[in-house]
């Protein structure tokens, strides 16, 4: 194997029996030092180079002949965003912290620009209940058959994420804690967003883009600091002397191929599973995603519709 990756120019066949000597390679350092290794072997850099470099050599050319602005590109591209994107709960923590700040602020300057805060409006409450009972209150949702989806998720996910996000603001106690649940709010910029089993007699969970600050956010990809994220609950929550929480519960989409951005000038997207609570004041504007034609878990985030 050492000899094959010292090689300065490959034909394919070089190619076939390089990575079939790092197949072998491979599979030997695993079973020598798989017990000695906490997480079992599995490292970012040994993934890469396995499944990886073999189509690097085939798009770039042979390994000795990279350039240092080469290395740091493939290391990101291959390494670093896999690494980073692997550790969830860093990247869940990271993106709380950056929209509650983005919240604030935005809080901020509306209330410098109107002496009265402009309340958000909610619109068709669908549930409510207290905290403590919730694990009851969404066992019982289980046999609503009116509930799709998007909504079921969403209450699989709801008090693991309600716990992080207390976790973030320090809130220990959450005693007398009521939770809303509503099909609607209408936004300070006037648009509505929507989380609702019926609108119309059809379901519409809204899609959000959160504008993110890319210094502060190096660990998720994003478009030109636009995060992408489908609505699965709009809250109010509410706890005893402290103002409401007005909360959705977003599932996070990520970019579909790390080396296929944009098609047709359109994010290409996936959802992924990453859940978060976020604050809705941080929400920039709802967004128009739909599904790639004929296949499973592509979308387009449509820039061509105002």
């Amino acid at each position: 194997m050492y000899i094959l990756s010292r090689l300065e120019i490959f034909k394919e066949s070089d190619l076939e029996k390089f990575q079939k000597a790092i197949n072998e390679w491979a599979d030997l350092f695993v079973i020598l030092f798989r017990k000695k290794s906490d997480s079992k072997m599995k490292f970012p850099k040994f993934h890469s180079w396995i499944f990886h470099i073999v189509d690097t050599i085939r798009e770039y050319g042979a390994i000795n002949g990279y350039t240092t602005e080469t290395y740091e590109s493939l290391h990101k591209s291959y390494v670093k965003t896999p690494y980073r994107l692997s550790n969830k709960k860093g990247i869940e923590e990271q993106i709380m912290k950056t929209i509650r700040r983005k919240a604030i602020i935005k809080r901020r300057v509306t209330e410098e620009l109107h002496k009265t805060p402009t309340a958000l409006i909610y619109t068709s409450k669908l549930f409510e209940f207290k905290l403590l009972e919730a694990s009851i209150f969404f066992e019982q949702q289980k046999k609503n058959l009116d509930l799709i989806e998007n909504m079921i998720k969403g209450f699989a996910k709801f008090l693991e994420c309600l716990d992080l996000f207390f976790d973030m603001l320090d809130i220990i106690s959450a005693e007398d804690c009521r939770i809303k649940i509503f099909g609607s709010v209408t936004l300070k910029n006037i648009n509505i967003l929507r989380a609702t089993n019926k609108f119309q007699n059809r379901p519409w969970f809204s899609n959000i883009a959160i504008a993110m600050n890319n210094a502060e956010l190096f660990e998720y990809q994003s478009d030109n600091g636009t995060c992408y994220a489908q609505t699965l609950l709009i809250t109010e929550v509410i706890l005893p002397n402290k103002s409401p929480f007005h909360l959705a519960l977003v599932q996070w989409y990520d970019f579909k191929s790390k080396k296929t951005l944009f098609v047709y000038s359109c994010p290409l997207l996936k959802l992924v599973e990453i859940y978060n609570f976020i604050e809705i004041e941080a929400i920039e504007e709802i967004v128009h995603i739909v599904p790639r034609f004929d296949t499973k878990d592509e979308y387009f985030v449509n820039k061509f519709i105002f």
